[in-house]
């Protein structure tokens, strides 16, 4: 191996192994395309993309792509979030739309190639800014990556297609069951009756926000929660900054199984979001976008959690949440009192939910670790294959 290069392999800037495509949509509705994705459309180590917004719902400009394209997350990169595009739309100017040049690295080996820790680290390392570190193309573009040869190319992209096909099997299993569970539930509330907010919480809690840094805290580091750590039934301690003075934590916020959370603030569609917390974080503390909301006494937590997520009560929390602009929504307290939550109308009904609840969420939790264990193998390959010392 001559100068951290394996034998055969090639140094290139990234300039020559891919066009960065700045083709800009100034008005997104007369774009003529009829997909959007953001940069919440983008799961983290997964090149599919699963969800899309409408060019009607936004406004600013977009970046327009075409099938085959890469929309890779330049802001966060930490995140880790890039997709290939199969169909023709348009995406944010928060992201990179990347085409691989043929001559340099196959297009279907370059989402590979971003996917692993190699470039991922190298693109937190050049990422400029505190608050939201964003990637700039003139400097991505200038860094230089040890590529294999063509034909060693297509052996590898093989190997990887066969191990993204288990991911996204696994990962179709979870969504199945998921969808499941929402069906059941949308029908089984909607047959019920509802009950006032105050009638199921007897107590809100809200969480304060403290200097972070933009690092997941280590086990040992104290951190505040994002607001992104709270999902539609997910939580994800990950979504985490680190704070600056590690002594400012506060343990009454502090993150505990059985939590139930909700957002405060956040995007239109994202306000709101709720979920249970399985484990203890005692190193992590809830935002002031986050609250944590106390059931009444006999008031299943995991039926609660059921109830926010269906329909009707989305519908309530976009006619209640207030905000001048399209970024940021905002849901108080007093408001959040004034929501109706479908109920089951008899307790035979309601234990007979619960353990459907219950059940199907045990089957969801076991496709979600078989998808976890899926990934894990495809970031290995991905390891073996990128070694840091291929540089």
């Amino acid at each position: 191996m001559s100068d951290g290069v394996k034998p055969g392999w090639r140094r290139w800037r990234f300039e020559q192994m891919a066009a960065n495509v700045n083709e800009r949509i100034d008005d997104p509705s007369e774009a003529g395309v009829d997909y959007y994705v953001g940069l919440e459309h983008l799961d983290s180590d997964s090149l599919k993309i699963r969800r899309w917004g409408s060019p009607e719902d936004v406004s600013a400009t977009k970046l327009l792509f075409e099938p085959g394209d890469i929309i890779f997350g330049r802001r966060r990169a930490y995140q880790r979030k890039l997709g290939v595009a199969e169909w023709r739309g348009i995406a944010s100017a928060h992201s990179l739309v990347l085409r691989a040049k043929p001559e340099v690295v196959l297009p279907e080996f370059l989402p590979f190639f971003m996917q692993s820790d190699l470039f991922m680290d190298r693109a937190q390392r050049i990422s400029v800014g505190s608050l939201s570190p964003t990637i700039n193309w003139k400097t991505l573009a200038k860094e230089e990556f040890a590529l294999p040869p063509l034909e060693e190319q297509w052996r590898i992209i093989k190997l990887l297609s066969f191990s993204t096909r288990s991911v996204e099997a696994a990962i179709e299993l979870t969504e199945k069951a998921k969808m499941a569970l929402s069906s059941y539930r949308e029908h089984q509330f909607a047959s019920g009756s509802s009950l006032p907010f105050e009638d199921v919480i007897t107590r809100i809690e809200v969480g304060k926000s403290l200097a972070g840094e933009n690092q997941v805290p280590k086990a040992t580091e104290y951190g505040v929660l994002k607001v992104s750590a709270v999902g539609p039934t997910f939580f994800r301690p990950t979504e985490a900054k680190r704070l600056l003075n590690q002594g400012a934590f506060l343990k009454m916020h502090e993150v505990k199984r059985g939590d139930l959370l909700i957002t405060r603030a956040n995007t239109p569609d994202l306000v709101g979001m709720s979920c249970l917390v399985k484990h203890d974080h005692p190193n992590l503390m809830l935002c002031d976008k986050t609250l944590r909301l106390i059931p009444r006494e006999g008031k299943d937590r995991q039926l609660i959690l059921m109830s926010l997520c269906t329909i009707s009560v989305r519908r309530q929390f976009k006619a209640l949440a207030s905000g001048t602009g399209a970024a940021m929504k905002n849901i108080s307290q007093k408001k959040l009192r004034l929501l109706k939550l479908p109920w089951p109308r008899s307790s035979e009904a309601e234990s007979k939910l619960i353990a459907f609840i219950n059940s199907q969420q045990a089957a969801i939790e076991e496709a979600q670790k078989r998808a976890e264990q899926a990934k894990q193998l495809h970031l290995s390959i991905l390891i073996g294959v990128f070694r840091r010392d291929s540089a």
